[in-house]
């Protein structure tokens, strides 16, 4: 894997944000977040080449590196604000957990896949960014560091998980995939206080499954 980030890097990260405005992507941190990450730094060598096309991609452990729109509509959804405290539950790659802390957020992240969480606990560091790294269950969430101010989910997952609504502080907001295998109904669940929760449509998308346990 080649550490370089050079200008032409750069210069495709900002076609690659000009791209995500125009398909609808507003907020202008999250586009800064997506012009500063380095996303050919989290692929394997024979992908680099297609690290700014706007496409998903394998990154090992049958998973894949999540397509640019995608992280951005999540990221966006999710209102991060400076300082917010965020649960992303689903590692993978670590890239989504990159663009978080790019806008400032506090990251706790967890990871089921033992392959993937020992690799982003080392190689996020090694580029300049440092969330919290946990190896569990994703759908049991990190009770020990709640209330969390937002959750992001980036697996598909077959039903909201009650503990991580309850890991959510009051006014807090959730974005979460929800659905059957190769289709799922982008949610926005916000706490509105401590029984009542609203929940609202954002579209359809297709992720790999939330599983529950962890692989070793």
């Amino acid at each position: 894997m080649t550490e370089k980030d050079d200008l032409r890097h750069k210069g495709m990260r900002k076609k690659l944000a000009d791209g995500l405005k125009v398909k609808g992507i507003r907020n202008p941190d999250v586009l800064e977040a997506i012009r500063k990450v380095p996303r050919h730094l989290f692929m394997e060598s024979s992908f680099i080449h297609f690290a700014y096309k706007d496409q998903a991609f394998p990154i090992g452990a049958g998973q894949t590196i999540s397509q640019p729109y995608t992280v951005a509509f999540q990221t966006e959804l999710l209102e991060v604000e400076k300082n917010d405290k965020v649960l992303e539950v689903g590692t993978g790659s670590g890239y989504q957990a990159a663009v978080l802390l790019e806008m400032g957020a506090k990251v706790f992240t967890i990871e089921r896949q033992k392959e993937l969480f020992l690799k982003v606990q080392s190689f996020l560091p090694e580029i300049g960014y440092h969330p919290a790294c946990f190896f569990g269950d994703g759908y049991k969430g990190l009770p020990g560091f709640a209330p969390f101010d937002k959750i992001l989910v980036t697996a598909g997952a077959s039903s909201i998980p009650p503990e991580l609504k309850e890991q959510l502080k009051i006014g807090g907001r959730m974005v979460i995939p929800v659905g059957h295998e190769n289709h799922q109904e982008m949610l926005v669940v916000e706490r509105i206080s401590e029984e009542e929760y609203k929940t609202k449509k954002h579209g359809g998308f297709v992720f790999v499954p939330l599983l529950k346990g962890t692989v070793n």
